[in-house]
């Protein structure tokens, strides 16, 4: 049985009309009439009943369309189905995401799944920089997004790829007008880090940094979120510290009586990296998206 025969039939069956169909099959009104005789012919069955004006289906060949159909439907279908089973799996990947990351940043990551997305389909999972980092280590994660500095373990990589400028989140009514402000003109106020659930090696650093520097009042926020400290800010009882770039997503938190003001005399800067297991990037699974990567991170970004 000829393939064309079955296209031939489902055209003429569609229009009920031989001319249309013919100009449908771009071929000629007399060839398609035969075509379609010979076909019947072949199956024993008319498939047609047609006069000078009208074409219509027996019940043979009304019982033929629906099979017609679905057997062109399969032969149609043969390029992508052999196409969707030669083609490479695509494994899920995990990239982990602290918390308040940079839209400049989040733009890169929707880079780096665009270039990879016929091989990973690249997820985000949130997360504490520590704990990030460690379901990176067993396995659980492909790469993250990290606060630096993390521990030094030697199984992982780490590519620099943004450096934030921080600046002191104060009351605006004690400084009112003000462009910048010193360190010292905050010791009268506490410190409220940041919420335990973004707090890391970073800082805890700073924390002991302005302890030096003779910020010595501080709030513990156990439970606090940058919300809850941005109440107690506004609330004229302490500062806080937090990244200047007006777009930063942390900034959503500012409320009415609270400012962000860059230091006179210290400069902060909270760097992130990429970081993923040197067994997995180098002749490991991972290899390909780590090169995709370093490709699109090869310049940090400053804000």
């Amino acid at each position: 049985m000829d393939l064309l025969h079955l296209r031939y039939f489902v055209a003429v069956a569609q229009e009920l009309n031989f001319s249309a169909a013919a100009r449908k099959l771009h071929m000629a009104a007399s060839p398609l009439s035969r075509r379609i005789k010979d076909f019947e012919e072949e199956l024993g069955h008319r498939l047609f009943d047609r006069d000078t004006h009208h074409v219509t289906l027996t019940a043979a060949g009304s019982a033929l369309l629906p099979i017609a159909r679905g057997v062109l439907e399969q032969v149609d279908s043969i390029r992508w189905r052999l196409d969707e089973a030669t083609r490479p799996r695509r494994a899920t990947v995990l990239l982990g995401v602290p918390t308040g990351i940079h839209p400049d940043l989040r733009e890169r990551v929707d880079a780096l799944a665009g270039r990879v997305g016929d091989r990973f389909e690249v997820k985000r999972w949130p997360g504490g920089t520590e704990r990030l980092v460690d379901a990176v280590c067993d396995g659980r994660l492909a790469l993250t997004l990290a606060r630096l500095p993390v521990d030094a373990d030697p199984a992982l990589e780490q590519l620099p790829v943004m450096s934030e400028r921080l600046g002191a989140v104060v009351p605006r009514d004690r400084f009112p007008g003000r462009e910048s402000i010193a360190l010292a003109e905050l010791s009268e106020l506490a410190y409220a880090g940041s919420p335990s659930t973004v707090t890391n090696a970073y800082f805890r650093g700073l924390d002991q940094q302005l302890y030096e520097l003779g910020i010595r009042k501080r709030i513990e926020l156990s439970s606090a979120t940058f919300d809850g400290v941005a109440e107690i800010v506004s609330s004229g009882l302490a500062f806080s510290i937090s990244m200047l770039d007006p777009r930063s997503p942390v900034q959503n938190y500012r409320l009415d009586n609270v400012a962000v003001l860059p230091f006179s005399d210290f400069q902060p800067l909270l760097e992130t990296g990429l970081l993923w297991r040197k067994d997995r990037a180098h002749g490991g699974d991972l290899e390909e998206l780590v090169a995709v990567a370093r490709e699109i991170f090869t310049e940090p970004l400053r804000a």
